[in-house]
């Protein structure tokens, strides 16, 4: 018998002062069975971080990820059906890299844990040919806050401003600073 995806419920608002996006989301998110619940708050971190400013290019949505080897964690397509983003959560290896880049305008990687520094440093040297990539770290003692704030039915509040996240949820509340490992700042 095949586990099943827990599913949790989240109600986002998003101040980010950096690009001046603002909004509230209710979103419901899967937790597969073989995914973290540290994982899973990174893809909401991903989420608020990547929101883009209006729809008019097409709705960040989450995708299928670790069901589909052919979906990301979160993509945006235009109305015409492109694939304008694809986002990526964890490490993934330069094949699968290589894919994202081909077939969606921006790619972003947010990568987290204590392996993190190694998987970018195997892997550095293989992706400085994507232009269209970005690639972020957690650190891994952030992402574990972060996770610590997971709740099967959520109030999140993220803050962004200068580069450093701040995320309320409920009666905790964690600051995150994800860095840049690649990609244009522009």
């Amino acid at each position: 018998m095949a586990l099943k995806s827990t599913i949790y419920k989240a109600a986002v608002q998003i101040a980010d002062m950096d690009r001046q996006v603002y909004g509230e989301h209710a979103l419901t998110l899967a937790l597969h069975p073989s995914e973290t619940e540290e994982r899973l708050m990174v893809r909401l971190l991903a989420f608020a971080l990547q929101l883009p400013a209006n729809d008019a290019q097409g709705e960040l949505v989450f995708a299928r990820g670790l069901s589909d080897i052919d979906e990301p964690d979160l993509w945006r397509r235009d109305l015409t059906g492109e694939l304008k983003h694809w986002i990526e959560v964890g490490q993934p290896d330069e094949r699968r890299l290589q894919r994202a880049c081909s077939r969606a305008d921006r790619v972003a990687i947010y990568c987290y844990s204590a392996a993190a520094p190694i998987w970018w440093n195997g892997i550095r040297n293989k992706v400085t040919r994507f232009t269209n990539l970005d690639v972020w770290q957690l650190d891994a003692a952030q992402s574990q806050a972060l996770a610590a704030l997971a709740d099967r039915s959520l109030q999140l509040q993220f803050t962004i401003q200068d580069g450093h996240v701040w995320v309320h949820a409920g009666g905790g509340s964690v600051e995150l600073l994800p860095q840049r490992l690649y990609g244009d700042p522009a």
